[in-house]
């Protein structure tokens, strides 16, 4: 949890000063889901290639954002994100 920014989707539940509307991303390869920024403090879940991430923010190098799948909001590498593919026939 950040107390500077909410998921957009909890706005009727948790106050923040700011608040973000989810950008649907997909892994690139499997990835650690961290508590925090440092690449040293605890791991969540190891996220696997292909699994969908919720980003609300990116600080730097790091994304942050929701696993749906785990349930779980934490940062890993915004390098191993991609955007998700194109709806046919758009």
């Amino acid at each position: 949890m950040r107390p500077d920014l909410a998921d957009m989707r909890l706005a009727d539940r948790v106050f923040a000063p700011h608040y973000a509307q989810a950008v649907s991303r997909r892994l690139r390869e499997p990835t650690t889901l961290r508590e925090a920024r440092d690449p040293a403090s605890p791991a969540l879940v190891t996220l696997d290639a292909g699994a969908s991430f919720e980003l609300l923010d990116l600080i730097g190098d790091d994304a942050w954002g929701v696993a749906p799948t785990a349930g779980l909001v934490g940062y890993l590498p915004a390098a191993t994100l991609a955007p998700l593919p194109a709806a046919a026939g758009s």
